[in-house]
């Protein structure tokens, strides 16, 4: 079993930045790459960044490259998954959820772990 929990949403301007956390724990937990998902007012749920287990490749949607910065930071029993998000722009808004998975030859496939999420918004 994984229990992921999403904290560091909030209102922002134009421009400005946001870094959500994501505090993963669960027995089996060092295996399963890491992911944030967001879904935006009214769509889908879409594919933000993903980070390997073994922390030597991450990816990220073309909406978000060079704007959204994925780390990891691996402990004894916990796991915690960043998101830095730059020059943050209307359309980012959205609420942003964490996954835990699986990443083979640079494609992410999520589980059924999620978190919460945690809202995102950015004013014009």
């Amino acid at each position: 079993q994984v229990q992921l929990a999403e904290s560091g949403g909030g209102l922002v301007e134009a421009g400005g930045s946001l870094k959500l956390s994501c505090a993963a724990s669960g027995r089996t937990f060092g295996s399963y790459a890491m992911a944030w998902f967001r879904q935006p007012p009214g769509k889908e749920r879409e594919f933000v960044a993903a980070y390997s287990w073994s922390g030597g490749d991450t990816k990220y949607a073309d909406s978000v490259k060079g704007r959204f910065t994925i780390s990891r930071d691996n402990a004894k029993n916990t796991v915690t998954v960043y998101l830095q998000m730059n020059s943050l722009k209307p359309e980012d808004t959205a609420v942003y959820y964490c996954n835990a998975g699986t990443y083979l030859r640079s494609i992410y496939y999520p589980t059924n772990y999620w978190g919460q999420g945690t809202q995102v918004t950015v004013s014009s």
